[in-house]
């Protein structure tokens, strides 16, 4: 996992220019009737994360089981552009601090892999 999330840093620095340097990442789980309401993963100007990335790991997932990422337009929080469901090999590669977005009302147990890609360094320690 860890050598895709490298290349996949390298290859958006490659095409993009973004000036990733690091990444940080964390495996979810939704229990039935979780969700987490609309926000965006970084504030505006931090430069802290960029590109966040969401890689869904639910064998069998079926429409009435809910979960799905809501995806709204960056020009009209009101508008939705996308509705993701969490089937296992599907992922959203989205603008951390543009894309407002929220994750949908489980049915059932929900597996996820939450990446966020970073311009900032390591913190050193103190």
């Amino acid at each position: 996992m860890f050598r895709f999330f490298d290349a996949l840093r390298a290859g958006l620095n490659q095409r993009l220019f973004l000036g990733l340097k690091r990444y940080e990442a964390h495996y979810a789980t939704y229990q039935p009737g979780d969700f987490y309401k609309r926000h965006l993963d970084s504030f505006r100007g931090r430069a802290s994360r960029v590109v966040s990335l969401v890689l869904y790991l639910n064998e069998g997932w079926q429409l009435e089981d809910g979960g799905e990422l809501r995806v709204f337009s960056p020009d009209n929080e009101d508008r939705m552009v996308g509705l993701v469901r969490p089937e296992a090999g599907r992922a959203a590669l989205f603008l951390s601090e543009d894309v407002p977005h929220e994750v949908l009302p489980a049915n059932r147990t929900r597996y996820s892999i939450a990446c966020w890609f970073r311009q900032d360094e390591v913190p050193l320690p103190l």
